[in-house]
């Protein structure tokens, strides 16, 4: 019986897979590296979508509790460009969608901007999005 006979086998299988688990790094990690940016990609959509809603809501009630229809808007756009200081990437847009300013109605605004989102991985897709929120006029309004 020759010793060396079983090990020189079982060699040269070790020296066929040597270096696989290099390659395997060397491709998946890019795939990975990937994978979470775009994760964080997505979670940046969905805090952008979280913020638009707040931003939304906070406008309505800014401009709701105004006296007049021309101090409710710019009261409005006021509060959703401070919420929206840090998540949008170009201007905040606030449009009124209800019908008047009337006693006893409803102010509804809705509130749009271009969301950074897939940006932060190179992707230079633009992501605007909206929300809209109503809010009661208030019976008791400012007076001055």
């Amino acid at each position: 019986m020759n010793p060396s006979g079983p090990m020189d086998g079982r060699r040269r299988r070790d020296d066929a897979d040597r270096g696989l688990s290099t390659i395997e790094v060397v491709i998946l990690a890019p795939v990975m590296i990937l994978f979470i940016l775009v994760l964080v990609a997505f979670g940046q959509l969905v805090d952008g979508r979280g913020a638009l809603d707040g931003a939304a809501r906070d406008a309505a009630r800014a401009g709701s509790i105004q006296k007049d229809h021309g101090r409710a808007i710019a009261e409005a756009k006021k509060a959703a460009e401070a919420n929206l200081a840090d998540v949008c990437s170009g201007p905040v847009s606030v449009v009124q969608k209800s019908a008047g300013f009337e006693p006893d109605t409803l102010f509804t605004v809705e509130v749009s901007c271009e969301v950074r989102g897939l940006a932060s991985i190179g992707l230079d897709i633009p992501t605007t999005l909206s929300a809209t929120f109503s809010s009661p006029l208030d019976p008791y309004r400012r007076t001055a």
